[in-house]
C-alpha cells in the first residue's frame, strides 16, 4: 500500500481528465506541481478555480534538458502522468507526434524517476489499446492489439512501464479508463463536437452508420478512480476504469439532441474512420473489488448535466471550435455514394 507524501508531479495537468485530477488533489489538500505544455488542447483556465495552489511548468515532457532539473529540485513523492497526445483522428493525420510525447516523452519521465529516486509512477492509458471486441469485455490479462497510431503509442507506453517495472523495480501502475466525458473537455471530442454543433444548429457527423459502441465515464469519477488508485493501487499492477455504461454512437446523438430540444435530421452520416474500432467495453471489477470504486454519476443524468455546463459556458466551447473549423473539413468527408 501507498500514500501520496508531500509532493506529487501531474504532467499534462491543464487536459480535461488531467485538471479533474488535480483540483480534486488540491481539494484534498495537497499542492500538485503540474507540467504541461499548454498545446491546443491544454488549458490553464480549467484551474482558475484552484488558482494559487499549484506549482506550473510549462513544459514539454519530452525535452530531458527541462524535466530532469523539475524532479531534481522538488523530488515529488509521486507522478501522475496525464500528459498525452490523444486524438485518434490527429493521429492518423500525423503519427509523429503521437510517437514522439507518448512514447519517448514517457521514457524521460520514467528514466527521471528512476534517476531521483521517485517513489511511485501512475501511468494513464486508454481502453483503446485492446484493439476492439465484439461480445464480452476486456480484462487487465488481455493481450494489446492496438488499431491506431493513438492507441499503438499508448501501448508502446504501457510495455515500456512494464519494461521499467521488471528491469528497474520501478514502483508503477497502469490504468486504462474508458472514454471520459464531463464539462471542460475540448471539442475535438465526440460530446461537445455535438453539443456544439446542435446548439449552432448545424449538421453533426457521425462515422459511417453510427453502430460503434463506446463505453462512458464520467470525468469527476475517473478522476477519483485514478486518486484511489494512486494512494491504494498495487505496485506493478493495471487497473481497467469502466462505467459499465455502452452507447451506440447515434444513439448518443440522439440523447444530446433530446435533451435540446433539436431535430435528428441534424445527424449527418460522414465516411468512416480508418480502422474505426466497433466496440469497446472494460471488466473493472478488479479496482471494484480491491479498492472500493464505484462510478457515481449515472450516465443520462451526467449527459444532462454536461449538456447544461456546456449552454452556459459557450462561449468558451465556441472560442475553442472557430480554431477546429478547417481540421473539422479535413476529418468529416462526405460519405461514398453507393
Amino acid at each position: 500500500m501507498s500514500t501520496i507524501g508531500e509532493d506529487i508531479l501531474i504532467t499534462g495537468g491543464a487536459s480535461f481528465v488531467g485538471s479533474e485530477f488535480t483540483r480534486q488533489v488540491v481539494r484534498a489538500g495537497f499542492r500538485p506541481i503540474i507540467i504541461d505544455k499548454l498545446t491546443y488542447a491544454g488549458d490553464l483556465t480549467r484551474l482558475k478555480s484552484i488558482q494559487g495552489h499549484f506549482r506550473f511548468y510549462k513544459k514539454d515532457i519530452c525535452d530531458i534538458n527541462n524535466i530532469f532539473p523539475i524532479f531534481k529540485k522538488y523530488r515529488p513523492k509521486m507522478v501522475v502522468h496525464f500528459a498525452a497526445e490523444s486524438h485518434v483522428d490527429r493521429s492518423i493525420q500525423n503519427p509523429t507526434a503521437f510517437l514522439k510525447t507518448n512514447l519517448l516523452g514517457t521514457q524521460v519521465l520514467l528514466d527521471a524517476c528512476l534517476r531521483y529516486g521517485i517513489g511511485r509512477f501512475i501511468h494513464i492509458s486508454t481502453d483503446e489499446v485492446y484493439g476492439d471486441i465484439e461480445k464480452g469485455k476486456f480484462r487487465e490479462d488481455f493481450p494489446l492489439n492496438p488499431n491506431s497510431p493513438y492507441s499503438a503509442s499508448k501501448a508502446a507506453a504501457d510495455l515500456l512501464v512494464r519494461s521499467y517495472i521488471r528491469t528497474f523495480n520501478l514502483p508503477a501502475v497502469i490504468v486504462r479508463p474508458c472514454n471520459n466525458y464531463g464539462p471542460w473537455q475540448y471539442p475535438e471530442k465526440f460530446i461537445p463536437v455535438i453539443i456544439f454543433k446542435a446548439l449552432r444548429e448545424q449538421l453533426i457527423p457521425v462515422y459511417a452508420r453510427g453502430l460503434n459502441v463506446r463505453e462512458w465515464l464520467y470525468v469527476e469519477d475517473c478522476a477519483e478512480a485514478i486518486f484511489r488508485i494512486a494512494k491504494n493501487g498495487r505496485t506493478g499492477e493495471t487497473y481497467n476504469v469502466g462505467s459499465g455504461t455502452e452507447i451506440k454512437n447515434v444513439d448518443l446523438v440522439r440523447k444530446i439532441l433530446e435533451i435540446l430540444g433539436k431535430p435528428k435530421t441534424l445527424i449527418s452520416f460522414v465516411k468512416n474512420r480508418p480502422g474505426h474500432d466497433l466496440r469497446y467495453s472494460l471488466d473493472s471489477s478488479k479496482i471494484k473489488k480491491e479498492l472500493g470504486w464505484n462510478p457515481r454519476k449515472e450516465f443520462n443524468r451526467g449527459l444532462k448535466e454536461t449538456v447544461g455546463w456546456y449552454e452556459r459556458n459557450f462561449s468558451w466551447l465556441e472560442n475553442k471550435a472557430i480554431s477546429l473549423r478547417s481540421y473539422w473539413k479535413k476529418v468529416y468527408k462526405p460519405q461514398n455514394k453507393v
